[in-house]
This record gives structure tokens, C-alpha cells and sequence, in this order.
């Protein structure tokens, strides 16, 4: 992904030399033009397009805005209701992710989520134990961490 994007900005810094013109629409029109090259060099190039993985990061970026709004929601009608009524506990979160990275990723994620909380991961990085505020049933939230955010991980390490 690095290598193609320095190639695309570089194409749109040739491509502002070569115009003479040094201004930000010389280096869109520069960018643009260059990641229709590199678009059609990607055979030949390491990786997937860059673009595809870029999509999938801002797609993970706008899931976890919206995770994160609806815990909040959730906490706020927790923290006003009159009568606290919760069942907080842990559970052990199985994952299929292979890299470090990408554990870590997952772990920062549930635990930015208000209500989650990381408390341990496993030598072989292959459980995760959280601590849930609230939770009713343990085999629902290990499917929504793995729909919301571990899936889209997945996908953006994919080479």
C-alpha cells in the first residue's frame, strides 16, 4: 500500500514540474492522473490497489463511530435511569486474527467503546477476556465485536 501511494504522489509531483504550475490543483490533477497509472500498473505492483484498503480503513473508522455512539447512548441510559439494573461481567472473546497488529487494533477498539473493557489477552493472542457492563448474554456481544470490527479488520490486513 505504501510503496503505490509514494509512486502516485511522486507521478503528481512530476506531473506539477512538468506543468511548471505549483499549485494544489496542478497536484490533484497530478494525483488523479497518477492513480489512474497506478490503477493500471497494479499487476505489477506489490500488494493490492491502495485505494481498496484505504476505503476499508475509513469503512472502520465510520464503524466504530457508530459502535461508539450507541455505547454511549446505552451508558447514558444506564448512568440516568432511577433504578440501576445491570449485569455486568467478563467473557472470553475467541479471535481469528493473525497478526499482533491486528489484535491490538481490536483490543484498543473494544476498549475505546464505552461499556467494554480489555482486561487480559492470551499468550498466543487468540482469546481476548472483557469485562461488559452490561450484558445480557455473552454469545451476543462476541457476535456483534465480531461483525462490527473484527471482520472489516480482517479485511484491511488482507494483502
Amino acid at each position: 500500500m505504501a510503496f503505490q501511494l509514494i509512486i502516485n504522489v511522486l507521478l503528481a509531483v512530476l506531473w506539477m514540474f512538468m506543468n511548471a504550475d505549483m499549485s494544489v490543483g496542478s497536484f490533484i490533477t497530478g494525483y488523479l492522473i497518477g492513480l489512474l497509472a497506478v490503477y493500471l500498473l497494479r499487476n505489477f505492483l506489490p500488494g493490492r490497489f491502495y485505494v481498496k484498503r484505504l476505503y476499508l480503513i475509513i469503512k472502520l473508522v465510520f464503524i466504530f463511530i457508530i459502535e461508539l455512539v450507541k455505547a454511549n447512548i446505552d451508558v447514558v441510559k444506564i448512568v440516568i435511569s432511577p433504578k440501576i439494573d445491570i449485569h455486568p461481567g467478563f467473557y472470553a472473546y475467541p479471535n481469528d486474527l493473525e497478526e499482533d497488529w491486528e489484535v491490538a487494533l481490536l483490543s484498543s477498539l473494544i476498549t475505546l467503546t464505552p461499556g467494554t473493557v480489555v482486561v487480559a489477552i492470551s499468550d498466543d493472542y487468540s482469546v481476548i477476556y472483557i469485562h461488559g457492563l452490561d450484558m445480557d448474554d455473552a454469545d451476543e456481544e462476541i457476535a456483534t465485536i465480531k461483525s462490527a470490527f473484527e471482520n472489516v479488520i480482517k479485511e484491511v490486513a488482507k494483502p
